[in-house]
């Protein structure tokens, strides 16, 4: 059983990834329902917490069937990111976690996000004064370094254990990778064999199937993974993870009728959520991988994605339910 402080997850948690759009409330039901073990919300900035800003503060919000979950803050500034802490806490979250990794460059050209990775000792100073005043767990979502020369990350996440981080999570890419190349997780296993890490080291980047989470898993020896851009309009990977993991099989892709119900769901509340123009547009990532692997979706799929009114978007997902019946698809023959 893995523990974050005194928060047993599961033997081997999934976790769903704090991504910016993506990691709300609509999209988070769905993965917990699907076998997401901790999830975090999207990350929150510590000026707009402590300004009162209203998108920040609509991110605290978090449902009783979510826990455990952690909220995600970020910030450039040492004494914001801890009255953000006490106020994050305030939401009751089971964790607060810190965003070192986002790469994005108006996040980080400000010393924030993935931007820290440039100051160290300053990296360090801003965990350990959060720990001091956080109530619950802290734990850190970070990258490798800054760049190819600066991946110092198995020293980092030992120096980071030391002032009282209780979980680690690392995506095995740089700064100015950004996502691009291969995850190298040659570095997150040295930090999982490093004989002084005594908290959970989980795994995050280019897990987009069981087979590699299990092979990931074996060769590495993480204690979890951490699951993003591959769960995206696709929450059903965490149960193939976990029943792959378990059984060795992998299981039956979704039909198009429980693809259509969850999707309906997760539109429905993300119009509520957000109101209906962010709400229709934010849910054009999901749209593809909604339907991943059924032929003769290009068409639906612009339709979905260009289409500005709840209504229409209904009518276009009854059209793909009539428009797969037809073509008799066999969610059978779909390649896992």
């Amino acid at each position: 059983m893995v523990k974050i402080g005194n928060i047993k997850i599961s033997e081997f948690p999934l976790l769903l990834a704090p991504m910016e759009d993506v990691s709300d409330p609509p999209f988070r039901i769905a993965c917990k329902e699907n076998g997401a073990d901790l999830m975090f919300t999207e990350f929150i900035s510590s000026e707009g917490l402590i300004r009162n800003a209203t998108k920040s503060i609509a991110k605290l919000d978090i449902f009783e069937y979510e826990h455990p979950i952690g909220i995600q803050i970020f910030g450039s500034e040492i004494e914001s990111m801890r009255e953000a802490t006490v106020i994050a806490e305030q939401a009751s979250p089971d964790i607060i976690d810190i965003n070192y990794g986002c790469p994005v460059k108006k996040v980080a050209s400000k010393g924030a996000g993935a931007g820290i990775l440039k100051d160290i000792p300053k990296m360090v100073q801003m965990t350990a004064e959060i720990v001091k005043v956080a109530n619950l767990p802290v734990t850190v979502k970070t990258r490798l370094g800054w760049d190819h020369n600066t991946m110092h990350i198995v020293e980092v996440a030992e120096r980071l254990q030391d002032v009282g981080i209780k979980a680690i999570s690392i995506h095995g890419r740089t700064r100015k990778q950004m996502y691009k190349g291969s995850a190298n997780w040659e570095l997150i296993g040295q930090i999982k064999d490093n004989p002084r890490m005594t908290i959970p080291v989980f795994g995050n980047g280019d897990i987009d199937s069981p087979k590699k989470a299990e092979m990931m898993r074996r060769k590495y020896g993480v204690d979890g993974i951490m699951i993003g851009r591959a769960s995206i309009g696709y929450p059903w990977i965490f149960n193939e993870i976990k029943d792959y993991l378990s059984t060795g099989r992998l299981r039956p892709p979704p039909s198009v009728e429980e693809r259509i119900q969850v999707l309906k769901r997760h539109l429905d509340f993300s119009i509520k959520w957000k109101g209906d123009r962010l709400g229709i547009l934010e849910m054009r990532r999901h749209y593809k991988n909604y339907f991943k692997g059924i032929p003769h979706m290009k068409e639906f799929r612009i339709k979905l994605q260009t289409c500005n009114y709840i209504e229409g978007i209904h009518q276009i997902i009854e059209e793909i339910k009539i428009h797969v019946h037809q073509t008799e698809w066999d969610t059978n023959r779909l390649a896992s």
